[in-house]
C-alpha cells in the first residue's frame, strides 16, 4: 500500500498579515481588517466586476486555500453563495483558527476538486481555479489541469459565466484550453509575481472591459495599480 504525502502546513505572521505556507508555497494571505492581499488573490476575483449587477450570484472556488479568494468575493457580492473545495484537511483547520473562515459563512467542501467536479450537479456565475501540487519553486498542476479539469468546469457555467484560472508555467496550456471553450479570453498578470489569471467567458469579454469595470469597483480599484490585463 502507498502512502500519501504529508503536507506540512504552516502559518507565518509579518507586518500584521499572516500568509498560509504548504510545504514552502505562499498558499493564501490575510491582513486581519482587509479583504484585498495585494496578491494573486485579487486579480483572481477581479473578473466578478466585468459581470452585469445581478440579486444572487454564485462562485465555486477550487482550491480553497485559507480563503483569501473567497473572503474577496464575499465582500463584493454578500449574498453570494460561495462554495470552496479543499483537500487538505490540515489546510482546514490552520484557516478556521488563524485566518477567520467560518466568519465569511461560505458553503466548504472537504475532498478532491476533480472528484468535486464529476459529481456536482449545480450551476455557478464563476468558478475560480486554483489548485497546485508540489512544493516551493517546484509547484504545479497537477495531471488533470488544465485538461479535462476546465473543460468540467466550464460545464458547471451558467450561460455569460466566467471560468477563472490561476496559472504559472501551464500557462500556455491553459490559454489554449480557454480558447477552446470559451469566445473571449483574457490574461491578469500581478506586479511581481509570476502567476497570470486566465479567464474565460462570452465573446464580449475583453481586457478593456475588465480593466474599466476593476477601475469603477470602490473596492478593487484600490490593487488596480498592480494589476495589468491584456486580451486572447
Amino acid at each position: 500500500m502507498t502512502r500519501a504525502r504529508v503536507q506540512k502546513v504552516a502559518v507565518e505572521r509579518r507586518r500584521g498579515s499572516l500568509s498560509l505556507r504548504v510545504d514552502g508555497t505562499y498558499a493564501s494571505s490575510y491582513r486581519p481588517g482587509s479583504v484585498l492581499t495585494g496578491s494573486v488573490w485579487d486579480a483572481l476575483v477581479a473578473p466578478l466586476a466585468w459581470l452585469p449587477p445581478m440579486r444572487r450570484r454564485s462562485v465555486l472556488v477550487l482550491g480553497l486555500g485559507g480563503g483569501s479568494a473567497a473572503r474577496l468575493v464575499r465582500a463584493m457580492a454578500p449574498r453570494c453563495r460561495v462554495v470552496g473545495v479543499e483537500s487538505n484537511a490540515d489546510v482546514l483547520r490552520a484557516a478556521r483558527r488563524w485566518f477567520d473562515l467560518d466568519d465569511l459563512e461560505i458553503e466548504v467542501v472537504h475532498g478532491c476538486a476533480r472528484q468535486y467536479l464529476r459529481r456536482c450537479r449545480a450551476r455557478f456565475d464563476v468558478v475560480i481555479e486554483d489548485v497546485f501540487v508540489g512544493s516551493g519553486r517546484a509547484v504545479h498542476k497537477p495531471d488533470w489541469l488544465p485538461d479535462p479539469g476546465l473543460h468540467a468546469a466550464s460545464r458547471l457555467l451558467h450561460r455569460g459565466g466566467l471560468l477563472v484560472s490561476n496559472a504559472i508555467d501551464e500557462l500556455p496550456d491553459v490559454s489554449r484550453s480557454m480558447r477552446e471553450h470559451f469566445p473571449g479570453t483574457v490574461k491578469i498578470s500581478i506586479d511581481g509575481y509570476d502567476n497570470v489569471v486566465v479567464v474565460g467567458g462570452p465573446a464580449g469579454l475583453s481586457a478593456r472591459g475588465v480593466r474599466s469595470a476593476v477601475a469603477h469597483h470602490k473596492l478593487l480599484r484600490k490593487t488596480l495599480p498592480r494589476l495589468s490585463f491584456r486580451t486572447g
